[in-house]
């Protein structure tokens, strides 16, 4: 059986969006869109999988509705490609209890970001977070989506998700019923650093703001943030192999490269034995460029958060759709009296 090609992505509404979102994941999504049918989620379901409570329930509305207005201030459609938040189509909830029942606690102790994210005391950690790739592969089969595009960090999870998928179509003796997802690999600087430290994954959580380019930074701001970055004393190496031991300019030549949609050998070429205060220069003039642009749109959104939900009330519309078939087949297929 051949699955209709369908794209499903997502991020959490924790902390404002940065540049590693957008060049790791919006930016692609706009392009995605152009080529094949698209599911764009704000997955509040897996945000409270971190410390939660009366006093979180703001932020997370907040921050639901920012990530809804830097999906479309960055490029993606709503009319075209749903944009919904997750804890509206109650079906990912449903899904995801019958594949806790499908998955292994082998397969789960195996996931390094719990390991990660837990730390020392996995046993304060909620049962949310251990779940919550189960929670993924929900998210992602109960529209029988087939392709996913995923970062590094990620790709553990979209395995788990293939894994839970095809023990589901064995064990009910369905098969090809759920599709493996496929990831979908992106460009350059899909893994963007932190601009105070070249070997750290920028972060929406770094106590440093400095660290990152908010997507709702001004232009002064962003400007200042990359004249700033950490470099070494060396020019710009004129070759890749130039890079070795030397995260932060690679950093900074990645993102220049992804943001004029380019690559480092070419930035390279331009800018090779060049000093880093000339780079800097041309590197904030195009980040601001390609940034502020979305930063502005951001706020006009903003200021009219009733149309935010219905935006949102009207991607979970067309989604429940979907994924309302897909579950009613489920439960028929599990044995459930419908």
């Amino acid at each position: 059986m051949t699955h209709p090609q369908l794209v499903l992505s997502g991020m959490q509404p924790t902390n404002t969006l940065h540049l590693g979102n957008y060049l790791g994941a919006l930016k692609n999504w706009v392009r995605m869109q152009n080529e094949m049918p698209c599911l764009f989620c704000v997955v509040d379901m897996h945000a409270l999988t971190q410390d939660s409570g009366y006093g979180k329930a703001g932020d997370v509305r907040r921050a639901t509705r920012e990530v809804t207005a830097a999906y479309i201030a960055a490029g993606v459609d709503p009319e075209r490609t749903p944009v919904f938040a997750q804890s509206m189509v109650a079906e990912h909830a449903e899904l995801s209890w019958i594949f806790n029942c499908v998955a292994r606690l082998g397969w789960l102790d195996r996931m390094t970001q719990f390991k990660e994210k837990s730390g020392k005391h996995k046993e304060r950690a909620s049962v949310g977070l251990y779940t919550y790739p189960v929670l993924m592969a929900a998210d992602i089969l109960v529209y029988k989506a087939t392709h996913v595009p995923v970062g590094e960090d990620q790709k553990q999870h979209l395995e788990l998700a293939r894994d839970i998928a095809q023990k589901f179509n064995n064990d009910f003796a369905v098969p090809d019923f759920f599709p493996l997802p496929e990831p979908v690999i992106t460009g350059p600087a899909t893994r963007v650093m932190s601009l105070r430290d070249g070997l750290k994954k920028m972060s929406k959580t770094d106590e440093s703001d400095n660290s990152r380019i908010n997507l709702t930074d001004s232009a002064d701001a962003i400007a200042q943030k990359i004249r700033k970055a950490k470099t070494d004393p060396h020019p710009l190496p004129s070759e890749t192999k130039g890079f070795e031991g030397r995260p932060e300019a690679e950093n900074l030549v990645n993102i220049y490269a992804a943001l004029s949609d380019s690559t480092a050998e070419k930035v390279l070429a331009e800018y090779g034995g060049q000093q880093f205060s000339a780079f800097k220069n041309a590197l904030a003039d195009l980040t601001v460029a390609r940034i502020a642009p979305i930063a502005d749109a951001m706020r006009r959104l903003l200021a009219d958060e009733a149309e935010i939900d219905r935006i949102l009330r009207a991607g979970a519309e067309r989604c429940r759709a979907l994924a309302a078939p897909v579950m009613a087949e489920v439960k028929r297929v599990v044995g459930f009296v419908t």
